[in-house]
Formats: structure tokens, C-alpha cells, sequence
């Protein structure tokens, strides 16, 4: 990583975009302490936490939700879900049940049993359990049907008009442009570009040379 900055304000949604291997991952992991920094530092919340150990940062109020999901696959969704212990605040297992049906609907299935998309929304919603008051999200949309990225998508906006902020990290470039925004675009560690999402997702050239989506793939996912 090379001079990356950063900046998410309140009740904002950043999308995080590039290539594979840009650093997007590396970003949110070293903004949730799980990965040290070799220079700079990190500011969350108003305080410095580029030493702070992971759950310090989760107790200041960062959600994260990693590539891959991770929930535990030998618990039941009710288990996953009474696992995070956090701050006070609204966010509680029969609030994310209403948010969530389908995962009410398979509150006693083990978290091996459930689709990838039931696996994104539990991500989600013990994230959420921690009453954060920023979230990192890295590729929710990985894997999962259309249909079922949109309802996922619909949840993180859902986020943003609770006053939660988002860096959201995302390959599906039109689905995370048409929420976000901020673009923010990394190109081998570096920042190429930041700024309206919506003026990034105008620039078809550039979406396609900085954020690697090919021709195809922007049309297909372009509305009129």
C-alpha cells in the first residue's frame, strides 16, 4: 500500500474499488487491526487505533464482515447469532430476525445447511449485533444470485438511513456504484481515483481501466 487515504463520514457509503490484488482487502483489514500497517496510521471514530488490537476496535464501534462470510458452520443461526456481545444500542437478535425472515425461517439450521445468500445475511446481522457504528464489508455479493445481491444491497442502504457509515469492498462495480456515494478505486496499492459515485460510474472508460470490469459484464449490469 502506498499513501492510501480513506475517509467515510457519517451515514456515507464508500465503495472500495479495483482490481484484484489492488489492496482492498488489505485496507479493511488494517483498519480492523488485523493487519499492521508499515507506515501512516489509522483514525476511526476520532481516535488513532493503527496499534489497537481487534477488539478494542470492534468495542469503539467497527462492524466487520469478512470475504467468505466465516460464520461458525457447526452452530445454528440462532447460536451465530448470540455469539457477538457489544455496545448497547438498538441492534438485537429479534431486531435482525425482523430484518432478516429468511433467517428466522432457519434459526435452528446449522450454518453449514444455509444457501450463500443466508450465509451473507447472518454475516451481516451479527455484525450488526455489535451495535457498530461504522461497518466494513468485503464482497458481499460473492457467489450469490442476482436476486439475492440486490436484497443484500437493499440491506446496506438500509444501513445509511440509520446515520451508519459503510466502506463497502465489491467487485460487482454497477451494483456497488449505484449505492454508494463515494467511489473510492485502488490500483496496485495506490488511490486512482475518489470522489461521487456517481460521476466514477458515468466514466465507462474508466471504470473499465481502473476497476477491471470488462465491456461485457459494465453493459450487462448498466440500467438505461
Amino acid at each position: 500500500m502506498h499513501g492510501v487515504s480513506v475517509t467515510v463520514n457519517e451515514g456515507e457509503i464508500v465503495a472500495l474499488l479495483g482490481r484484484n490484488g489492488a489492496g482492498k482487502t488489505t485496507t479493511l483489514r488494517s483498519l480492523m487491526g488485523l493487519t499492521r500497517p508499515r507506515e501512516g496510521s489509522v483514525h476511526i471514530l476520532g481516535c488513532e487505533t493503527t496499534s489497537w488490537a481487534p477488539y478494542e476496535i470492534a468495542a469503539l464501534g467497527v462492524g466487520y464482515v469478512p470475504e467468505g462470510r466465516r460464520i461458525f458452520a457447526s452452530l445454528s443461526v440462532e447460536e451465530n447469532l448470540l455469539v457477538p456481545t457489544g455496545r448497547g444500542g438498538p441492534w438485537t437478535v429479534d431486531r435482525v430476525y425482523r430484518l432478516f425472515p429468511r433467517l428466522l425461517e432457519r434459526r435452528d439450521n446449522m450454518g453449514r445447511q444455509l444457501s450463500g445468500g443466508e450465509q451473507e445475511m447472518l454475516a451481516i446481522a451479527r455484525a450488526l449485533l455489535l451495535n457498530p457504528r461504522i461497518l466494513l464489508l468485503d464482497e458481499p455479493s460473492q457467489g450469490l444470485a442476482p436476486l439475492i445481491v440486490q436484497e443484500v444491497f437493499n440491506i446496506v442502504t438500509q444501513m445509511r438511513t440509520e446515520g451508519m457509515s459503510v466502506l463497502l469492498v465489491e467487485q460487482n462495480v454497477r451494483a456497488a456504484v449505484e449505492i454508494a456515494d463515494v467511489a473510492c478505486v485502488l490500483d496496485d496499492g495506490h488511490v486512482a481515483f475518489t470522489g461521487p459515485a456517481k460521476e466514477f460510474a458515468r466514466d465507462e472508460t474508466r471504470v473499465r481501466a481502473l476497476a477491471g470490469a470488462s465491456s461485457t459484464n459494465w453493459e450487462e449490469h448498466s440500467g438505461p
